[in-house]
């Protein structure tokens, strides 16, 4: 499987589209972005001067390919050695609204 491949994998479950990743969820008819952020290798904040929720980069593969979602672009931007992929998603899943919610609650 390719970068590009892996890429709209992810694209497909943020969009709703495929919802493979739920059935390791306890309820997956109630699977939630809280579910999909539990497996996150790591969460970047991007934020403004006076602290303020601009939006995330969340780790989701990491080690070939390594695959990034930014959610103050909407975008999913993958690289594995000298290929890159980026592609545009639909946030159906409510992913920015968790981690903006994460944040201020900090």
């Amino acid at each position: 499987m390719n970068i590009t491949s892996h890429v709209e994998q992810i694209r497909k479950q943020l969009e709703g589209l495929d919802n493979a990743w739920m059935q390791d969820c306890e309820e997956p008819e109630h699977a939630s972005a809280v579910d999909y952020l539990s497996d996150a290798l790591d969460i970047e904040y991007i934020v403004n001067g006076k602290g303020e929720y601009l939006g995330a980069r969340v780790l989701v593969a990491f080690g070939g390919p390594n695959i990034w979602i930014n959610t103050r672009t909407n975008q999913i931007e993958g690289s594995w050695w000298n290929e890159i992929s980026t592609v545009t998603y639909q946030d159906n899943l409510g992913i920015n609204e968790v981690l903006e919610e994460f944040w201020n609650c900090k």
